[in-house]
């Protein structure tokens, strides 16, 4: 079958690319590990530069053994012949066209990745972040995560997969401007919900207490004109030392959300300046911007699955004989990151604008030197390696080297 190829060409070439890209990051930060950047060298400690290089490196390892076990996992489901086999098993219990069959196949496909994708997982937590010292998190709370995230999907993500199939079934040929039309409603059902319903499952908000900073920050959304449902510290200590700041919500559930890591770490101005940042995004619409961007790339992936859907070569070519429109929603969604793989350049592109353009709107509502010495203070204790390669770089981060993005910070 010429798809068969097509399929095991783009296979190939994403792993391919995916290996490449690793071992040149691993090359490069291991070539500068020896000496600090001149601009951090008074900021950032030898050993601390060399430790990030290390926990990078280490990161790069586990991530080339994750891509090629993905790949044998995609393989062994399609050509190797584990989904027909799964189809064939569940039509035991469920008629092939049946909801409850392709929803069976599905979640099932979903329990096996998650299943062969946890020991390096559990490798990077409890091996890698335990090395460098960056975990906190127990195999009790592990586990009650585990439970947590699996209970969580199924309340909201079987009911949107049961809806989803039924609208391949019943709406005709152009299912799937319905099915997009109820991506996009639940996408913002999601933003609503997930700040005061999702979140609090999993770690605990409190309100900002040092008087301080609370002032800062209360000056800082008048001069911005933010208004949210509050300013929150969240317990992200007992998972990892690592520390940050986001955005979250949409509308009147908005809300902004400090690491305790982070509030502990920094000072109050320095807290303040990489909050300027964080408004920054909001006030200059990159929440709104990406969710468009995901809106349009969805219509466009859900209008090509349309097409494919009714052509047996799809099915055949992937090695499945069960053709379904489940069972078509199914093999869209294992093969098509192959193949959409070499667009996330443009992807990261789009989100290091963002973070630049974030930076000059911190710089004009709080002070460019507080954000400087915060991002220094946050790539030292994260671990952050400065000297990337700029090839693996511009494929993979949202956000820019630490080098380009201080560069142009001092110049404000």
């Amino acid at each position: 079958m010429v798809f068969t190829w097509i399929f095991l060409a783009a296979v190939a070439a994403a792993v391919a690319t995916r290996l490449w890209l690793a071992q040149r990051q691993i090359r490069h930060v291991r070539a500068h590990r020896g000496a600090v950047p001149g601009m951090f060298a008074e900021s950032i400690p030898l050993a601390s530069h060399q430790k990030a290089a290390d926990y990078t490196v280490a990161k790069a390892r586990l991530g080339i053994i994750d891509t090629l076990l993905d790949a044998l996992i995609l393989l062994a489901l399609t050509l190797g012949g584990a989904l027909q086999l799964l189809a064939e098993l569940w039509a035991r219990a469920f008629a092939p066209e049946s909801l409850w069959h392709g929803t069976a196949v599905i979640l099932t496909v979903l329990l096996l990745r998650g299943a062969l994708s946890m020991p390096l997982n559990l490798y990077r937590i409890f091996v890698i972040e335990e090395r460098f010292g960056f975990n906190r998190m127990t195999l009790k709370l592990f586990l009650l995560d585990l439970v947590k995230g699996l209970a969580v999907a199924a309340v909201l993500g079987i009911p949107l997969l049961l809806l989803i199939l039924w609208l391949m079934q019943a709406a005709g040929s152009f299912w799937w401007l319905y099915a997009w039309a109820v991506l996009v409603v639940y996408s913002l059902f999601l933003q609503m919900i997930y700040p005061a319903v999702i979140l609090p499952l999993f770690n605990k908000f409190s309100p900002l207490e040092d008087p301080l900073l609370a002032q800062r920050v209360e000056q800082l959304l008048e001069r911005t004109g933010f208004r949210s449902r509050g300013l929150f510290v969240m317990d992200g200590s007992k998972r990892s030392s690592h520390g940050n700041a986001f955005f979250t919500g949409f509308g009147a559930a908005k809300r902004i959300v400090l690491f305790d890591t982070l509030v502990s770490r920094l000072q109050p101005a320095e807290v303040e300046a990489v909050l300027a940042h964080e408004l920054g995004h909001y006030k200059l619409h990159h929440i709104v911007k990406g969710m468009l961007i995901s809106w349009g790339f969805s219509f466009v992936l859900l209008l090509t699955l349309g097409q494919l859907a009714a052509e047996p070569w799809f099915y055949s070519g992937l090695g499945v004989r069960t053709e379904t429109m489940a069972m078509a929603l199914l093999l869209f969604m294992l093969v098509m990151p192959e193949f959409i793989f070499f667009v996330q350049p443009l992807l990261s592109l789009f989100s290091r604008k963002n973070e630049y353009a974030a930076d000059r709107y911190a710089a004009q509502y709080a002070n460019a030197g507080e954000l400087v010495r915060a991002l220094v203070k946050l790539y030292h204790d994260n671990s952050a390696t400065l000297t990337p390669d700029p090839l693996h770089s511009a494929y993979y981060d949202s956000h820019p080297p630490a080098a380009m993005r201080i560069a142009r910070l001092r110049t404000a």
